[in-house]
């Protein structure tokens, strides 16, 4: 993190209760993923949706620096809050943005407060970063990641293989879970160079104990292959749309389960 970017942060939780000062509003969709092996669903993603069901782009597109903060905590209560009164039982998982947390211990409290609120179980609940996501202090985000997982989260790095850190960023953080970005698996089954690449992530997490989770899975063909390589969890449209206040069903039959 920037020194001159730290020293302008609210002191305490001051930003994260200034969640009133957002401006705007916006909903939540949840995707199922799935564990194929047990047929069963791990875990619903929550994302962000406009108020009527419009794409995230229209609520993202409004986050600026000065409530990037606010947008944080917003979605994590949001997200904890629906999930609870939906009666999830899978996990959650909530992205966060790494630029957001200023202090790992301070900026959780309210997600942990919201999920005693909820009674929402707090081991239910997994954070994700994209790999994207360029944090100008690996060092602060490694801390949020170890603090996360101290208190019993689980971590995961989002749309692995689409951003600038690749293999650096998996063996600085060794999550939980890596969900291989959708580019990488469009069309696996007849693509000889991506069916190389993502086998030798799968087996580097293997070896490094990180679940991968195929997501943006879209054919029957794709899924047929990833099976081949021993992924067992997989999230995209061939199971599920996303459901804006909702959880949508699995269609268990696309993949012959």
């Amino acid at each position: 993190m920037n020194p001159d970017k730290a020293s302008s942060m609210p002191s305490g939780c001051e930003g994260c209760r200034n969640v009133s000062a957002l401006g705007f509003d916006f909903a939540m969709a949840f995707q199922p993923i799935v564990q194929v092996s047990n047929r069963s669903v791990f875990a619903h993603e929550a994302l962000v949706r406009g108020p009527g069901g419009e794409g995230a782009m229209s609520v993202l597109s409004q986050v600026t620096d000065q409530n990037r903060y606010s947008f944080d905590q917003t979605c994590r209560v949001k997200a904890i809050e629906q999930a609870s009164e939906l009666g999830m039982k899978s996990m959650l998982s909530i992205n966060f943005l790494p630029n957001a947390v200023y202090r790992a211990e301070a900026c959780i409290r309210l997600t942990l407060a919201t999920a005693k609120k909820c009674a929402f179980p707090a081991e239910q609940i997994m954070f994700e970063v994209t790999e994207s996501e360029q944090s100008s202090d690996l060092a602060h985000l490694k801390s949020i990641f170890r603090d996360y997982e101290q208190r019993g989260f689980t971590t995961a790095i989002d749309d692995f293989g689409a951003g600038y850190a690749g293999f650096d960023f998996l063996v600085e953080f060794v999550p939980d879970i890596i969900k291989i970005d959708m580019a990488l698996l469009r069309g696996i089954d007849v693509h000889r160079e991506r069916q190389i690449v993502v086998g030798g992530i799968v087996r580097i997490c293997n070896e490094l104990g990180v679940r991968v989770l195929a997501e943006g899975v879209e054919t029957r063909a794709e899924f047929d292959f990833l099976r081949t390589l021993g992924i067992d969890l997989y999230q995209g449209y061939l199971l599920a749309k996303p459901a804006l206040r909702a959880l949508p069903d699995v269609n268990w039959s696309a993949i012959g389960l």
